[in-house]
């Protein structure tokens, strides 16, 4: 409740969306929820969503089953989901990681957009934080990513529906298994969370217990560092919107996007400029999923010198092109 005082989230009147995928995590922060109604500190029951990924077999279908008897233990409404993950990864070329959670926004979105719900909760704990700092760290991410999740955003490009972690902060994934067994409820146990095919499982399983021989408290520090992270971010982002708006050309173009002027942008500060091209790419190509850190740095590049005439492709089918002293950014078409 202090959590959610914190975030600034109304007590009373949301219609609100908990994505429930059967595990300890948001088993507990289920309960925990409807513990806080109970007491008369929320006056809400929030809808429990559940999206089978379709990777798991009769696994899924049973997990989908327990999640249909919490929520109709707990006396709420839910959403019962469905996603062929493998399909999708093929022909998006996403991995199944990446496959899995565009499918799971996805079904949350329109979730929301069912019930007129404005807000979303999930239920990420600081071990999640931790995973997802080192795994971007490895991948090359600048200061931005290694910012880590916020604990309240926009849902996925919809800013009219927020997605809130409430447990972000200050919950250990430990925490939420005590907390489960303390309440007598069992929790589902996704054997896909022990197969070190995946990333994040290595990170869990190998990485993260490696670097708490060093420090026994690793997963608290690098929650902590991020959220600082977080804050520097928050300050930059406000300078490189002030800079992307100066730089900005309106004219004839093939792109919805500005123009760039390059010579305001070689004489910003390092820092600022590339946030301002990050939010320049992002809003040409509608996300920024698969923008690593070298991308980047490569369309600074274009800056350099007074030679137009270059050109940066980026994953996608987005292009960049230096032309005199002009950026353009255009899609590819298909």
């Amino acid at each position: 409740m202090a959590e959610w005082r914190r975030l600034s989230l109304s007590a009373t009147g949301e219609r609100i969306v908990l994505a429930v995928s059967g595990g300890a995590d948001s088993t507990a922060l289920l309960l925990a929820v409807g513990e806080l109604v109970k007491a008369n500190l929320l006056s809400f029951m929030p809808i429990a969503a559940h999206l089978n990924h379709g990777l798991r077999g009769k696994a899924g279908a049973e997990d989908a089953r327990w999640v249909k008897w919490l929520a109709e233990a707990s006396g709420l409404n839910f959403e019962i989901g469905r996603a062929q993950v493998k399909r999708r990864a093929a022909v998006s070329k996403d991995n199944i990681e990446q496959a899995a959670r565009r499918a799971r926004y996805e079904f949350l979105k329109r979730t929301a957009r069912k019930h007129e719900a404005r807000i979303v909760l999930t239920a990420h704990t600081m071990d999640d934080q931790a995973e997802t700092v080192l795994m971007r760290l490895m991948r090359g991410s600048a200061a931005e990513g290694l910012s880590g999740m916020e604990a309240v955003s926009a849902l996925e490009g919809n800013r009219a529906v927020l997605l809130v972690r409430p447990l972000l902060s200050w919950a250990r994934r430990a925490d939420t298994e005590r907390y489960c067994r303390e309440r007598g409820v069992e929790f589902r146990v996704d054997e896909m969370n022990m197969d070190e095919n995946f990333t994040r499982v290595r990170v869990r399983k190998n990485l993260l217990p490696l670097m708490q021989q060093f420090n026994p408290r690793v997963v608290e520090t690098i929650s902590r560092t991020a959220s600082l992270l977080a804050e520097d971010a928050s300050a930059l982002n406000a300078s490189a919107a002030e800079l992307l708006q100066r730089a900005s050309e309106e004219g004839e173009r093939s792109s919805k996007l500005p123009r760039l002027r390059v010579q305001i942008l070689r004489d910003a500060p390092v820092a600022v400029r590339r946030r301002a091209l990050r939010q320049w790419i992002a809003e040409g190509r509608g996300h920024l999923r698969r923008l690593e850190l070298v991308h980047l740095l490569a369309v600074d590049g274009l800056l350099e010198g007074e030679r137009g005439g270059r050109v940066i492709v980026l994953p996608g089918g987005v292009r960049i092109s230096r032309r005199k002293n002009r950026l353009e950014l255009f899609k590819e078409k298909g």
